[in-house]
């Protein structure tokens, strides 16, 4: 068998040629790469299609502001002694209550981080997209450092504290003041890098708002630590007012 198909092989008639291989793909083998999972993003209108673990973490993002807002002011209006114009609401971490203060702080700074990571995806390949979320995971952190490392009770604070300062600091005080520099300063970042953002997307109301609450926080942190009057007051403000509105920021990026 094997000769003689040895033999036809070999004297196979001139008139009989392969045919050419055909390389042409049919058309309905011809596939598209899906789009990202996490975001699509329209740089012209600022809009997103977003998956749902993207949503989920910009839910965290967009809680995360308002959460602490909310709480640190509802034991500012009630807690014994305490004075928002002399006091600074990282003061609430001290006294009996204190527990609820630390927890607040560690939950929004968790919040905080999970949002940050649902803005890197939804922010990507636009401008800032890259140093935004980067800045407002640093604050989050830095949040939860501020939960941990408890400030010293001051200035009549829980109340049987005496009136001004503490002669010296212990270490977690300065651990607190250190976090909550770190915190802020990404804090402030975080908002004027966003007003770029909106600024190049052509959301000139968005890019105002963002750029209004950095200095609002950066002018009230300078003024408290300047020693100026009601300067825990100007704080709080400035850094409520940056904090929702990265919470916002969250929140626009939903739709």
């Amino acid at each position: 068998m094997t000769g003689n198909g040895v033999h036809s092989l070999s004297h196979r008639p001139d008139d009989v040629r392969a045919a050419p291989p055909d390389t042409t793909a049919p058309e309905d083998t011809v596939t598209t790469a899906p789009a990202p999972a996490a975001a699509r993003t329209d740089l012209a209108h600022g809009t997103t299609a977003t998956a749902p673990g993207t949503r989920t973490l910009l839910v965290c993002g967009a809680v995360a502001g308002p959460l602490w807002a909310a709480v640190a002011l509802a034991q500012a209006a009630t807690r014994t002694g305490f004075d928002l114009t002399r006091h600074p609401l990282s003061a609430l971490s001290n006294g009996d209550l204190g527990p609820l203060q630390i927890t607040n702080f560690l939950v929004a700074g968790v919040l905080t981080v999970l949002g940050a990571a649902g803005l890197r995806r939804t922010l990507a390949d636009t401008p800032g997209g890259r140093w935004a979320p980067r800045l407002v995971r640093t604050y989050g952190l830095g949040m939860i450092a501020a939960g941990v490392l408890v400030m010293d009770p001051a200035d009549g604070y829980p109340v049987g504290t005496p009136d001004g300062m503490p002669p010296g600091l212990s270490w977690h005080a300065v651990g607190h003041l250190l976090a909550g520099t770190v915190s802020f300063t990404a804090l402030i970042a975080a908002c004027y890098v966003l007003g770029r953002h909106f600024a190049r997307t052509g959301r000139r109301g968005r890019a105002l708002a963002s750029r209004s609450a950095a200095t609002a926080l950066l002018l009230g942190d300078g003024w408290a630590m300047t020693g100026g009057p009601a300067g825990s007051l100007t704080l709080a403000i400035g850094a409520i007012t940056a904090m929702v509105w990265v919470s916002a920021v969250a929140a626009d990026r939903l739709r």
